[in-house]
C-alpha cells in the first residue's frame, strides 16, 4: 500500500466523519433492519416482520427527506403544470409531497416498531 501524505490521510478522516455525520440516523435504522432480519431468519415471527417493516420504512423516510422530495416535487409539478400556472395544484403537490408524506412515513415506521414491541410482549404472555 502506498504511503499516504498527511493531507490526504487527514482528508480521508474528514470525509469518513462527514459521511457519518450526514447519515448517522440512517446507520441506526440500517442496524435495526439488519438485526431484525437476522432475528427473522433465526426464528421467523410476527414481531421480527413488524420490526423489519418499521426500520425499512424509517430508512426510506430518511432518504426521502434528504434526497427524494425535491426531485419528486419538481417532476410532479412539471408533468402536471405544463402551460398555464395552477397555483392550487402546486400548493397541493407541495403540501402532499413535502409535508404529508414525510410525516406519514415517519409515523408509520414507528407504529410498526411499536406494534412489533406489543406483538413480542403478547407472544411472551401466551
Amino acid at each position: 500500500m502506498p504511503n499516504l501524505t498527511p493531507d490526504l490521510s487527514s482528508n480521508i478522516i474528514n470525509t469518513v466523519y462527514a459521511i457519518f455525520i450526514h447519515n448517522y440516523i440512517l446507520f441506526a435504522y440500517l442496524i435495526g433492519l439488519v438485526v431484525s432480519t437476522l432475528a427473522a431468519l433465526k426464528k421467523p415471527s410476527r414481531r421480527a416482520l413488524l420490526f423489519i417493516l418499521g426500520f425499512a420504512i424509517l430508512a426510506f423516510s430518511f432518504e426521502y427527506d434528504k434526497h427524494i422530495i425535491e426531485g419528486l416535487r419538481e417532476q410532479t409539478l412539471r408533468s402536471l403544470i405544463t402551460v398555464n400556472p395552477h397555483y392550487t395544484a402546486q400548493k397541493w403537490v407541495n403540501l402532499i409531497i413535502g409535508e404529508v408524506l414525510p410525516i406519514l412515513f415517519y409515523i408509520s415506521g414507528w407504529i410498526f416498531i411499536y406494534l412489533g414491541i406489543v406483538a413480542g410482549k403478547r407472544e411472551k404472555d401466551l
